[in-house]
C-alpha cells in the first residue's frame, strides 16, 4: 500500500513489485498479485483498466477523473467537480443498482502537448 501510496503515477503491478522487491526482497510477485486483489477488494486502491494494458492502480480515493495521455500513456487525475452520474440511470431504469461510473477522458498531457507544439 505504502509503494502505490508513493508513487507519483498510476503504477501497474509490475512496477509495484519492483519497488516491492527493494523492501522485501524474496516477496513474490503472486504475493503482490494477491495483495493489490485484497487491497482493491477492501477499497483501499482502485483498478484503471484499459483494453489490452496492465492493470493500472490508484490510491486516490477522493472522487476524480482521468486524463489518459494518447503520447505517453500516462494517466493524470484531474480534480473536478463530478456530476451526478448515479442518479439519472437508476431514476432512468427503477431497481437497478448503479455501484460506480468510470470516466476516462483522452487526449494529451502537458509535455506531450508541449512536443507536438514545439
Amino acid at each position: 500500500m505504502e509503494v502505490v501510496q508513493k508513487a507519483h503515477h498510476h503504477p501497474d503491478a509490475a512496477w509495484i513489485y519492483q519497488e516491492v522487491r527493494k523492501l522485501v526482497p524474496r516477496v513474490s510477485l503472486a504475493t503482490v498479485y494477491r495483495t493489490l486483489e485484497a487491497l482493491v477488494a477492501e477499497g483501499y486502491l482502485v483498478p484503471i483498466t484499459k483494453a489490452g494494458e496492465a492493470t493500472r492502480y490508484d490510491a486516490n480515493l477522493h472522487p476524480h477523473l482521468h486524463l489518459l495521455c494518447e503520447g505517453c500513456g500516462v494517466i493524470v487525475d484531474l480534480e473536478v467537480d463530478l456530476p451526478d452520474l448515479l442518479g439519472p440511470a437508476q431514476r432512468a431504469h427503477p431497481g437497478v443498482e448503479v455501484r460506480s461510473v468510470e470516466v476516462t477522458y483522452r487526449g494529451l498531457c502537458p509535455q506531450c502537448k508541449a512536443a507536438l507544439k514545439g
